[in-house]
C-alpha cells in the first residue's frame, strides 16, 4: 500500500524510539500526530516535525493507561486529518527490579503501560480503520518478550503479554485488511529504563534502526505480511 498523504499516530512519540519513528513516517509523507505525558516535550516534537518533508504533525496529551485519553487522542488524529491508517504503539516504561523490592503499584504500571495501553489503542483506532478500508497496527515489543531475565519479571511479562495480544489481534482484523506486526528490538542506545545514552553504547542499535524497520513495513506488498521481525545489535560485547 501506498501511504504517501496517510496518516498515522504513535504513542510515546517525543523521545527514543517513538521520536524517530514519528520523523522517519514524516520524511516518508505521512501526516502524524503523537501521543505523550508531558505537554512541554509534546509542543516542541510537534513544532520540529513540522518542518520535516511535507506532511502535517499534531500532538495530544495522553497518558495510554486511561482509555477515555486513548480514545481522545485517536479522535483528534481523525478530525484533524480526516482518518488513522497507521498506529504505531510505542509507549512503554522500563522498571527492573526483584519482585519482592516491587510494589504492586510499580508492577501494575508497567503492565497497564506496555500492554493495557496498546490495547487501548487498538480499541480506538480499528473502528476507525476499518471505516477508511484497511490500516497497519505496529507494536513495538521487546526481545524481552521472548527471553525471560533476573530483575525484568514486570516487564518481560508486559511484553510476553503484548507478543500474544498481537498475535492474537493479527488474526481477528486480517480480513478487514488490518496488518499487525510486532517489533522486538534488542539493546537500544535510548534513555529507557533509566539507561543514558552514550558514545560508548555504539555497539547498541539506535533508535533510527528501528525506525527504518517501520518505514520497511509500510513498503511491504499488500499481499505480504511480516508479522513478528525480531532486531539486534549484530556485534554486542562478548560474555
Amino acid at each position: 500500500m501506498d501511504y504517501q498523504g496517510k496518516n498515522a499516530v504513535v504513542t510515546g512519540g517525543t523521545r527514543g524510539i517513538g521520536r524517530a519513528i514519528a520523523e522517519a513516517l514524516a520524511r516518508e509523507g505521512l501526516n502524524v500526530c503523537v501521543g505523550a505525558r508531558d505537554v512541554d516535550e509534546l509542543k516542541q516534537t510537534v513544532r520540529e516535525l513540522e518542518s520535516v518533508g511535507d506532511a502535517s504533525a499534531t500532538g495530544v496529551a495522553c497518558d495510554v493507561r486511561v482509555y477515555e485519553e486513548c480514545e481522545a487522542l485517536i479522535a483528534h488524529t481523525v478530525e484533524e486529518f480526516g482518518g488513522v491508517d497507521v498506529l504505531v504503539n510505542n509507549a512503554g516504561i522500563g522498571l527492573f527490579k526483584p519482585v519482592e523490592e516491587m510494589s504492586a503499584q510499580e508492577f501494575r504500571a508497567v503492565l497497564e503501560t506496555n500492554l493495557f495501553g496498546v490495547f487501548h489503542c487498538c480499541r480506538a483506532a480499528i473502528p476507525e480503520m476499518k471505516r477508511r478500508g484497511g490500516g497497519y497496527i505496529i507494536n513495538i515489543s521487546s526481545l524481552a518478550g521472548a527471553n525471560p531475565h533476573p530483575r525484568m519479571a514486570a516487564y518481560n511479562a508486559s511484553k510476553f503479554g503484548l507478543n500474544g495480544f498481537s498475535e492474537a489481534l493479527m488474526q481477528e482484523v486480517r480480513h478487514d485488511r488490518i496488518k499487525v506486526s510486532y517489533v522486538m528490538p534488542g539493546s537500544v542506545n535510548t534513555e529507557f529504563g533509566g539507561d543514558t545514552v552514550s558514545e560508548e553504547k555504539s555497539w547498541q542499535l539506535q533508535p533510527e534502526d528501528i525506525a527504518r524497520v517501520v518505514v520497511d513495513l509500510l513498503r511491504h506488498d499488500e499481499r505480504s505480511l511480516p508479522s513478528r521481525v525480531e532486531i539486534r545489535p549484530s556485534r554486542p560485547p562478548k560474555k
